[in-house]
């Protein structure tokens, strides 16, 4: 076997292995994606034009993508254009997911599209169509609401053709509720010239390529290792991992798509979430051994009834053969697992008398990962998978014979005690709640500098927000970063100025966000504020110049392009507060005359006496 990349230079041997069982077309299976942050998915999807017998269900036979050359090679590692493409238009449409912690080629990416935005009213335009079709298809709030466009994306051809491979009824059923995304999408591509951005951003790509080729060819070898899988190639059937640094590195789509396996991760210098990507590899190499002789694992229907109260979703908790599979795959990882305990050896030279100490001090350590793992394997039988412990005493005596895992599942799953693992289901206490996250944990995120001030802004915790973000602008040098945080300050510092009644310090800080902000978010919102305070002093052909300007430079959100819409069409007035409102009350009297604000970038002067804006 070979891992391959879609660069020449980097090609790597490894390990093969080969099919217990020959793989007709009556295997072909679709599933739908599973995520970081869950426990990988496998639901079916049906349909009358083709069916296999797997499980006594029928599967539709799904076309595979354009990702899936038939005849490349069965072991890949590659970069997609068109899932860049995709993945780059959900950045442009608010996708800030794991931005902190992703590859800099994201944020690099984001500053080109910004640059070109703010040139073109045209892609402007193009962006703000492309983000209300995914607005307006957000329906979980999940990473589920990501996965569907990544399912699209491996069936486009090559851009700027971007043209779906499959008909609907031949694709997964979330990549169907997304297509009409494709041409805004491509719309979208043309107008700021995404692909002169991805020919400079794919030299990252190929090196993160490059990085990630050993640790993967070292997954497989010692995977295939375990499992004793015999070391010849095979075709046929394909596993390829794409890389596409401008998703979150917390989120891992993986698919299947009959016999083909693929998945997205997000590297980061050099790393991913490698237990994610081991584990549909294990299900690439053990789901052919056990679907074909699906019909015979109805002999678990028992052990089906028993965990009906477990958390596990319903799709693994009503099909033997999917319940199988799972238990037998987080066996295996429990007994390959880090434990996260230093490895113990016994040193070279020991003398004869001391050899009794040291082996109290090794077999010591075999009993705290012996531990490690059996609590690894009662959080699993709590979570439902309740065979788990049965696989993994099964595999201590796997590991010592010589037969490969091909040769030992039959008896391994035909010899079970039915009646005995039953017993132990009605045994086992159940967790309340699935726990989503058993392969990839990521910590929370603990909030630092001005995202922490952020966070207290919208808590109303003025002075602390006002504090973290005069700290950031004490600290500005001259770097880029530097001076984007000093602005983002900036206009946290406006909006302290408003909920505290200083409106001649938030004109100034609203207008120093301008002058050297280069997110269009805050840069658009700080000309809304602006026509706003405007407006309410009566300064209405000032207050539509920003309006405009806000629309010039807006990011591309729906709540943006409204308020300046908003903002064009009519005066902004706020709790009764109009300027009209005060002018009849001072019977005719003109406004009050402005007092001048120092270091005013457009070199206005500041309203007087206005009302808060508020969004």
């Amino acid at each position: 076997m070979e891992l391959h990349t879609n660069r020449t230079a980097a090609v790597i041997s490894a390990v093969a292995f080969c099919l217990w069982v020959c793989l007709g077309a009556g295997f072909a299976r679709a599933q739908a994606p599973y995520s970081s942050s869950s426990q990988p998915q496998a639901q079916s999807s049906s349909s009358s034009s083709s069916s296999s017998s797997a499980g006594g269900a029928e599967y539709s036979e799904e076309r595979a993508p354009s990702a899936l050359d038939p005849a490349g090679p069965t072991i890949s590692l590659i970069s997609s254009e068109p899932v860049f493409y995709m993945a780059s238009a959900l950045n442009a449409c608010g996708y800030d997911e794991g931005l902190n912690e992703s590859d800099p080629v994201r944020k690099w990416v984001r500053e080109q599209m910004n640059a070109a935005l703010a040139k073109s009213e045209a892609a402007r335009a193009a962006r703000d169509k492309m983000c209300l079709f995914v607005t307006q298809h957000r329906m979980t709030g999940t990473d589920e609401d990501i996965a569907q466009y990544i399912s699209l994306a491996l069936y486009l051809t090559q851009p700027p053709n971007l043209d779906i491979t499959a008909a609907q009824n031949e694709m997964p059923p979330d990549a169907t509720q997304v297509v009409g995304v494709v041409p805004l999408v491509k719309a979208f591509a043309q107008s700021i010239d995404l692909n002169g951005i991805w020919l400079v951003a794919h030299r990252q790509y190929d090196h993160e390529v490059d990085l990630l080729h050993n640790p993967i060819s070292k997954m497989i070898v010692e995977t295939d290792g375990y499992l004793k899988m015999p070391a010849e190639a095979y075709t046929g059937r394909r596993f390829i991992v794409v890389l596409e640094p401008m998703l979150s590195p917390h989120l891992v789509n993986a698919r299947i798509y009959g016999v083909d396996y693929i998945v997205v991760v997000s590297p980061v210098n050099g790393k991913i979430p490698m237990a994610n990507v081991r584990h549909t590899y294990l299900h690439y190499v053990i789901d052919p051994l056990l679907f074909s002789h699906a019909n015979g694992l109805k002999m678990m229907q028992p052990v089906i009834k028993a965990i009906q109260y477990a958390p596990l979703r319903f799709q693994v908790r009503s099909n033997p053969t999917l319940l199988t599979v799972d238990c037998l795959i987080k066996a295996i990882e429990a007994r390959t697992m880090d434990t996260g305990i230093s490895e113990y050896k016994i040193p070279a030279g020991v003398r004869r008398s001391q050899l009794p100490r040291y082996q109290h001090q090794l077999e010591q350590y075999r009993r705290k990962v012996e531990a490690a793992r059996q609590d690894e394997v009662r959080h699993d039988m709590r979570q439902g998978y309740v065979l788990t412990q049965y696989f993994y005493d099964q595999l201590l005596d796997f590991e010592k014979s010589p037969e490969s895992l091909s040769k030992a599942i039959g008896p391994m799953v035909f010899g079970m005690d039915v009646n005995q693992q039953v017993s132990r289901a009605k045994h086992t206490d159940f967790d309340k709640v699935a726990d989503q996250d058993i392969l990839q944990r990521p910590v929370p995120v603990k909030l630092t500098g001005l995202d922490l001030a952020e966070a207290k802004l919208s808590e109303g915790d003025i002075k602390t927000a006002a504090s973290l973000a005069q700290k950031a602008i004490a600290g500005e040098t001259n770097t880029p970063a530097s001076m984007a945080a000093a602005a983002r300050a900036n206009f946290i510092l406006a909006r302290v100025a408003l909920m505290t009644g200083h409106p001649n310090e938030a004109f100034e800080d609203f207008h120093k966000t301008i002058a050297t902000g280069k997110d269009p978010r805050i840069v658009a919102w700080s000309h809304i504020y602006l026509g706003r305070m405007l407006d309410l002093s009566c300064r209405r052909d000032e207050a539509l110049a920003q309006y405009k300007a806000a629309m010039a430079s807006r990011d591309g959100r729906l709540d943006t392009r409204l308020a300046a819409e908003r903002g064009e069409k009519g005066p902004y007035e706020v709790n009764g507060h109009t300027c009209q409102a005060d002018a009849d009350a001072d019977e005719g009297a003109p406004p009050p005359a402005a007092k001048p604000a120092a270091s005013t970038t457009a070199g206005s002067s500041a309203p007087q006496g206005t009302a808060k804006p508020q969004q």
